[in-house]
Order: C-alpha cells, then structure tokens, then sequence
C-alpha cells in the first residue's frame, strides 16, 4: 500500500510537470484533450485501486482463515492430550489393580 501511495504520488508530480509544460498553468490553455487526460487518469487509478483493494482483502481473509485453524488445531491438540492423559491414567490404575488382587 505504501509504494502504491508513493508511486501515485510520483504520477501527480509528472502530470503536474506535463500540465506546466503543455499549459504554463493558464486556465485559458486547458484544452478538450487535458480533460481527457484527466478522467483517464481517475480511470486508471480507480481500476488499479480496486485491484490492489481486491488483492489486499483476499490476503486478509486468508490470512484470518489460517487464523481461525489454526487455533482450532490447538485445540484439538488440547483435547487428545486430555484424552491421552485419561487413558494412560486408565490403563495406570487397570495395571495397579491387576498387580494387587484384592481378596
């Protein structure tokens, strides 16, 4: 996003230079085509704009899904380990009672 910024800002200042050249800044010099320019430079930067927009909100969402599974996976990690842990407590107390027979 930051070298987007600078390289439309880099645009503005050649621009600038192109209408200075073209126009001395008059306002009486501005002619049809500088108009043209004008609105196919909106255009340009509204359909780059939507694209890096589109592309950035893509990232986030995956970027929030890995997010989400991952968190899910921590939990169930969690939960195996507590299962594991009953069943080795079981499996404990099975052998405990195996090795001392109560009479």
């Amino acid at each position: 996003m930051k070298s987007l910024s600078i390289t439309g800002l880099i645009l503005l200042a050649v621009s600038a230079l192109l209408f200075y050249l073209t126009t001395d800044f008059t306002v009486g010099g501005i002619t049809i085509s500088h108009m043209m320019g004008v609105m196919a430079g909106v255009g340009i930067g509204l359909i780059i704009g939507g694209m890096v927009g589109y592309v950035s909100k893509g990232s986030a969402l995956k970027a929030e899904e890995k997010k989400k599974e991952f968190k899910q996976l921590q939990k169930d990690k969690e939960e195996l380990e507590k299962q594991a842990a009953e069943i080795a407590q079981r499996e404990a107390e099975l052998q405990r009672q195996n090795q001392n027979p109560q009479i």
